[in-house]
């Protein structure tokens, strides 16, 4: 153990990667340096070590990269939504009740959607659909008839008979209405059932929101009536004697909202709609607040677009105390609330792990000869002068020189003036340079902006077995921070700063965007790999989106999954529920149009045709036939072996 290590504590670990703050209580690390999982928040309670998890599963003869999810914190967050409401509503002695759903497009996976339908039967907790496919998901899963069923999105005329279906067959179905013309595709389904539909309407707000999706609200939102659109359709519907058809109001303020001013003004602008449409006899019973409640990515408890600067709590607080007083000052009954939390509820139950198989670094200091040399190049004998001289008053002068004479030397080489040799010796003193001043500056508060980023440039490349375009699609397309934590060795120091890269053939495919003790970072603080036979990183809160949205890029597909609960009676602590095995070759060929038993047959074409010309034996040309089949029917990643 090295001095660094004596002097390193699992406190040190829970800081460095901010655990306790993205974690919320549900993740920390075990006296034994392990990263675990806390089903239930409690220090003293149930814990699943994530690593003993790791040895389970390699035990089934299934690889690494996977899914983990712990249906347990699902469960808790459920129940944790749904009792902040309810006891909330107490204490501000609101009328109205809470009914929430929970919308299927954050993870339609059936497991998921299935845990999270049982857990909330008692709540009263119901789905909300946003297409076809999705609403035939929450027609077969929702069966409790007090939980509502919500449908947004553009519909047609399928769509609204499906709608119809689902409440002749007893579900409390809401249809919202998105854009002026679905009421006539309500009223026509309508009376081809004959039943008596519920129906909401989306309103466009005026109040804009933050954060990546701060589209989804303002008055050229993509989905919603603007106030002349839906006073159009109380007189319609008045007209047509359907009226109390109109029970819901319902606004959107987007996704992963940072900032909870925002959701304030959004909030107080609904509610001001919603009491003014009552106050013209729209008999509305509920008020739907949509989601928008977002997930603490890199904890900072900020207004950046990875964090919030506000807890599930303080939200649900504003939703009931705002709706509460401006009802009260227009002399109303409270609506019942809905809300369309999802992010909130499925992002932390989730995680993808992966090994770490090798690293990169063509930057790394190296031994070079810097005596004078009457044959030396002048650029050659500038670096080196410039190397002697570097200290700690000139190291920025002398960055800003040493670049210069690198890009001076790369044009010389293309002039041919400077030989490849010659070169070689100029660039590894450049880098040697960019080591030393790293090492200079490394506890200095104030370091120029060009330095700071010579620190990522430098770093080692961690190669990881995934793709990100499959598992972080989000990491990838809006830079949105992840968690990324080792899994074991918290008792060691990770003094290593590094990037992670994945295994697609795409520069692209990396991470160089972490959480860190004062804010972001380019680089991760991880553990040597000297000694260690296997290292595992995971990718943390990506139950929400990340699970449905990845791509097939390089045809990497998708991962295995584990489904795990904690057991106090189990000697681990812990019990894998189900495994289910990832994309094969064969699988994501299939998706992409290819037939894999013609691409067996056209390979053993070949083979037979070399068998024939007498240059492959036939023993061999069946090993080949076989080798190739079974490549098919392997997992898409790279093997653990």
């Amino acid at each position: 153990m090295t001095d660094s290590n004596k002097n390193w504590s699992i406190e040190d670990s829970l800081h460095t990667y901010q655990v306790k703050r993205w974690g919320e209580g549900y993740f920390g690390i075990n006296p034994q340096g392990n990263l675990s999982v806390y089903p239930t928040k409690e220090l003293n309670g149930p814990l699943i070590d994530v690593q003993a998890v790791i040895k389970e599963i390699k035990k089934e003869g299934l690889g690494f990269p996977a899914v983990i999810r712990f249906h347990d914190v699902l469960r808790s967050k459920v129940k944790n939504l749904n009792n902040t409401f309810s006891q909330t509503i107490k204490e501000a002695n609101y009328k109205g009740d809470y009914y929430g759903v929970y919308p299927i497009k954050v993870n339609q996976l059936r497991e998921v959607v299935e845990e999270i339908t049982d857990i909330g039967r008692d709540f009263h907790y119901g789905l909300e659909a946003g297409s076809k496919p999705e609403l035939l998901t929450v027609l077969a899963y929702n069966h409790n008839p007090n939980a509502l069923t919500i449908l947004n999105g553009y519909k047609d005329k399928e769509y609204m008979r499906l709608a119809m279906l689902g409440t002749q067959i007893g579900r409390n179905i809401v249809i919202v209405i998105e854009k002026f013309s679905e009421i006539y595709s309500v009223l026509e389904a309508a009376q081809e059932f004959n039943v008596t539909p519920i129906i909401g309407v989306r309103a466009k707000l005026s109040s804009k929101t933050s954060g990546k999706w701060s589209e989804s609200s303002g008055d050229f939102a993509k989905f919603g009536l603007s106030i002349t659109e839906i006073i159009e359709l109380i007189e319609l519907l008045k007209e047509k004697n359907k009226i109390d058809w109109l029970q819901l109001f319902h606004f959107h303020v987007g996704s992963q909202i940072p900032d909870i001013r925002a959701i304030k003004e959004c909030l107080t602008e609904g509610a001001r709609i919603f009491a003014n449409l009552v106050q013209m006899d729209v008999p509305l019973k509920y008020i739907d607040v949509g989601g928008g409640v977002g997930i603490n990515y890199d904890g900072t408890n900020s207004n950046c677009s990875s964090s919030t600067n506000y807890t599930l709590k303080d939200y649900i607080g504003d939703v009931i105390y705002i709706i509460k007083d401006v009802c009260n000052i227009h002399q109303i009954a409270h609506p019942h609330i809905v809300s369309e939390t999802g992010r909130a509820i499925a992002a932390h139950h989730s995680c993808v792990i992966t090994n770490v198989f090798g690293k990169v670094n063509l930057t790394r200091y190296k031994a070079i000869d810097t005596s004078k040399n009457p044959h030396d190049h002048h650029l050659l004998k500038n670096i080196k002068e410039l190397y002697k001289d570097l200290n700690h008053s000139n190291y920025q002068d002398i960055y800003n020189d040493a670049c210069v004479i690198k890009d001076e030397a790369i044009a010389a080489f293309k002039l041919g003036v400077v030989n490849l040799t010659q070169r070689s010796q100029i660039e590894t003193l450049y880098w040697n340079i960019c080591h030393q001043i790293i090492n200079m500056t490394e506890n200095e508060k104030y370091v120029p902006v060009e330095i700071k980023k010579l620190k990522s440039v430098l770093a080692d490349k961690y190669l990881c077995n995934f793709s990100l375009f499959q598992s972080a699609p989000d990491a990838w397309a809006i830079g949105q921070i992840l968690p990324v934590v080792p899994i074991s060795y918290h008792n060691e120091s990770p003094y290593i700063e590094c990037t992670l890269a994945d295994i697609t053939c795409d520069s692209d495919g990396k991470i160089n965007h972490f959480l860190g003790e004062d804010g972001h970072r380019s680089t991760l603080k991880i553990h040597d790999l000297k000694g260690k036979e296997e290292y595992y990183i995971g990718l943390f809160l990506t139950g929400a989106y990340q699970d449905t949205m990845g791509d097939m890029h390089n045809l990497f597909g998708r991962l295995n999954e584990f489904h795990v609960y904690a057991d106090s009676d189990d000697p681990n602590g812990f019990y894998i529920e189900e495994s289910i095995k990832g994309n094969s070759a064969s699988d994501v060929l299939e998706i992409m149009q290819y037939n894999s038993k013609e691409m067996c047959k056209k390979v053993k074409n070949e083979v037979d045709q070399q068998i024939k010309a007498g240059k492959l034996k036939a023993r061999i040309g069946v090993k080949l036939n076989d080798f190739y089949e079974a490549c098919l029917n392997n997992y898409t990643y790279l093997g653990n072996s």
